[in-house]
């Protein structure tokens, strides 16, 4: 799907997540730095740890907001305090909330780039983010050569030069959405299926070549978070409404959950 004319809304006074509802939302992770100490508090056991592991000042705050506003975020959906929040991994790091956090599963995803984070939550179907800062600094060809699928390779190198650039972050966001929403991220080979990349063409699986029924399974999404930077959510199943959220920094105590 195409949708890349979005309004990111103000986060509302009441968030409810319907049952064919995804809320996508974004965080310009740079407006948090009054309150990073505050998200950094919310982290727990290996969240702290990787934080260490960050040897670029920039990139550790860009961890701990994500990670803070992650928490966050969630905690508005199940009634539970963010630093509360469990979380168990998938065999290749994707995250997920513990069962107990509420009867029909929460599923969520999150990806940040450049400062820019996004997330996307919803119930009882798989999802999966990813964004990009559009960078001149990346060698285009020789990537999409070596990890894109021949018919996509093909068609990157059948636009016009300057449009390829922004074709090659529409097709790799959304081929890392997809493997993120099926839980083996860059373990699964990039060429071994195909996206759409194209511009003005819906985001779309169009092939799966160890499994044909995929396509019929996920639905691809195509984001415009912000001038400079391209996103994709890969969705399990059909029929559902995406809304869009916009976390800024004086909305913190606003998304602290209401506990009874």
């Amino acid at each position: 799907m195409m949708h890349g004319d979005v309004v990111w809304n103000d986060l509302p006074n009441h968030l409810v997540l319907g049952d064919n509802q995804v809320h996508v939302w974004r965080a310009m992770l740079d407006q948090f730095g009054q309150r990073i100490s505050t998200l950094s508090h919310l982290l727990q056991g290996d969240e702290r740890s990787r934080t260490q592991r960050f040897v670029h000042p920039t990139d550790r705050a860009h961890f701990i907001v994500a990670r803070g506003m992650l928490r966050l975020i969630l905690s508005r959906y199940v009634a539970i305090a963010p630093e509360k929040l469990q979380f168990s991994y998938s065999s290749h790091g994707k995250p997920y909330l513990k069962p107990e956090h509420g009867k029909q599963p929460i599923c969520f995803n999150l990806s940040h780039s450049n400062g820019l984070a996004l997330y996307a939550v919803t119930q009882g179907r798989q999802v999966g983010v990813d964004i990009e800062c559009v960078r001149h600094n990346v060698d285009i060809e020789t990537i999409a050569k070596g990890f894109f699928s021949v018919d996509e390779y093909k068609a990157l190198r059948a636009l016009p030069h300057d449009a390829q650039r922004e074709a090659f972050f529409m097709c790799w966001t959304r081929k890392e959405a997809y493997l993120k929403a099926r839980g083996e991220g860059l373990t699964y080979r990039l060429d071994r299926f195909t996206v759409s990349l194209q511009p003005d063409t819906p985001a779309a699986l169009l092939q799966n070549d160890s499994d044909p029924s995929e396509t019929l399974r996920w639905e691809l999404y195509h984001l415009v978070p912000d001038l400079g930077y391209i996103g994709a959510m890969a969705i399990e199943g059909h029929n559902y409404d995406v809304q869009h959220w916009h976390a800024g920094s004086v909305d913190i105590d606003k998304l602290l959950p209401v506990i009874t």
